[in-house]
């Protein structure tokens, strides 16, 4: 995928694109048969993870709630960094000696021009915003749903991090803490990818505009997911008051939404260019559920049209509402 937001064959020749998403389609498919045969209703039972339960920081920086940048042109890294000024510029919220966590969307092994997962671009220039802070250090990491290094192969996320000075960061069993969400009713002493986390001040969600089979959408919110472990997939049963609780296990200092092609039909995975659309925007905020919200637009739905965002409203995470918070919009050419 190009940063003007259109359809390119740079990445990969068409055939080893086509025998790479064959070899995907076959592991996310097995894999979603393995979790119908372990699935019990009403039974969220986690795989063990050893040390005392751990709870995720409020990173947010003081003073900076209800902000959100919406910018609309179709270069992918204009449109970042004049949002990210538009609600007060990278050293409003990153400073000098801190240590940052990206928490991107690896969670399939596709490559960039299929918009699954987040575009691996974003990731160089976010890292390269936060050291051009003082960021002492930055950390990329998920746990994606397949092999954790041909996802970060397949999509360039993993090259473009460390390329950047980034240091990633592989899920592995000493990584996992227990976690309970206060206030929740799913997430309940449950494996939490929290190692990355040890070291870290703020956080950065950084997730891709899709569309999502069961949720309606996958956007920020839906992003917390790849931080947990376990047998996560029973939480698709519930998975509005899931997201929910996923929005309310941590509150980051920033969001970034990446609509500059969104993933209309066939979400989350994909698999054909005729599933996106190229829409052209960028959205920064610290409010990652008006982030959604306005995000939905963008799939043609209202923040109405999908639970998880109304039910996360309800337990104070974020406002609906976005326009409420007088977003900064500008359009770029």
């Amino acid at each position: 995928m190009s940063d003007s937001g259109n359809i390119s064959d740079d990445a990969i020749s068409r055939r080893e694109f086509l025998s790479r998403c064959g070899k995907a389609g076959l592991a996310i498919g097995a894999a979603g048969g393995v979790s119908r045969l372990l699935y019990r209703p009403g039974s969220y039972r986690p795989s063990p993870a050893g040390g005392p339960e751990v709870q995720l920081g409020n990173y947010a920086v003081a003073g900076t709630d209800g902000r959100i940048g919406i910018v609309t042109g179709p270069d992918r890294l204009k449109t970042l960094q004049r949002a990210v000024k538009a609600i007060g510029g990278i050293e409003t919220y990153i400073k000098p000696g801190d240590r940052v966590l990206l928490k991107v969307n690896a969670a399939f092994a596709s490559p960039p021009m299929l918009s699954a997962t987040t575009n691996p671009q974003l990731v160089s220039e976010l890292v390269r915003l936060c050291v051009g802070a003082g960021a002492d250090r930055v950390i990329v990491t998920d746990n994606p749903i397949n092999d954790s290094s041909s996802c970060f192969a397949f999509s360039g996320i993993g090259p473009a991090a460390k390329k950047a000075g980034a240091r990633l960061v592989l899920p592995s069993a000493d990584n996992f803490r227990p976690t309970t969400v206060p206030g929740g009713k799913l997430i309940a002493n449950w494996p939490l990818l929290y190692g990355p986390f040890e070291s870290v001040n703020k956080v950065i969600g950084v997730a891709p505009v899709k569309d999502h089979h069961r949720s309606g959408a996958s956007m920020t919110m839906k992003n917390w997911y790849g931080l947990l472990g376990g047998r996560r997939n029973t939480f698709h049963q519930d998975i509005h008051n899931a997201i929910k609780e996923l929005a309310m296990m941590v509150r980051p200092t920033l969001v970034v939404l990446d609509g500059t092609t969104t993933m209309m039909t066939n979400g989350p995975t994909g698999g054909s260019l005729d599933d996106l659309k190229n829409t052209n925007t960028m959205i920064v905020s610290t409010d990652q559920v008006a982030a959604d919200a306005f995000g939905a637009t963008l799939l043609g739905r209202s923040a109405d049209q999908l639970p998880y965002i109304v039910k996360a409203a309800a337990m104070g995470v974020g406002t609906s509402d976005f326009e409420s918070l007088s977003p900064a919009r500008s359009s770029m050419v």
